[in-house]
């Protein structure tokens, strides 16, 4: 009788996925793109090929920012690939409690779950931002301000 060990070889690729994907950025998703002059671009790189985590690029134009929003249960990682924007956070308290985080090309933020922030790009020049999430696809929760309820998304 065989061990179970050399069944090993034949039996995990039926158990554990294999595939690597590459996309490449000719080739990113955008998503929620109003038209192709959009101020703030979110493009999906690596959505729905994992349960645990997700990758997606969001380009900032000059002069712009998001609105205020969290990724429920969802946990994010940025890198900043290029450009300066600034990363706002509540604290807690509403707008008297926001701190500014200024993210410069090679900087890494982890933002918790449920963190209300917003993305600013007060420069003359594009930022680039390459966003982890934890789950197979982003999560964006839009809110109507600070400390605010849930607003329609556009």
């Amino acid at each position: 009788m065989s061990s179970i060990f050399s069944l090993l070889p034949d039996i995990l690729p039926m158990i554990m996925p294999s595939a690597i994907t590459v996309v490449k950025a000719t080739d990113l998703e955008t998503q929620r793109l109003k038209s192709k002059d959009s101020p703030m671009i979110r493009q999906g790189a690596i959505i729905g090929k994992s349960d645990r985590v997700c990758a997606t690029v969001m380009r900032a134009k000059p002069h712009c920012s998001s609105a205020v929003h969290h990724h429920g249960e969802q946990e994010t990682i940025i890198f900043a690939s290029s450009g300066k924007g600034i990363l706002v956070t509540n604290t807690g308290g509403g707008e008297d409690h926001l701190k500014r985080h200024e993210l410069s090309a090679g900087d890494f933020a982890f933002i918790p779950s449920w963190t209300e922030h917003q993305e600013i790009n007060e420069t003359d020049e594009d930022v680039v931002w390459i966003l982890i999430r934890t789950g197979p696809e982003p999560v964006v929760v839009w809110l109507d301000g600070w400390d605010g309820n849930q607003a329609k998304a556009d």
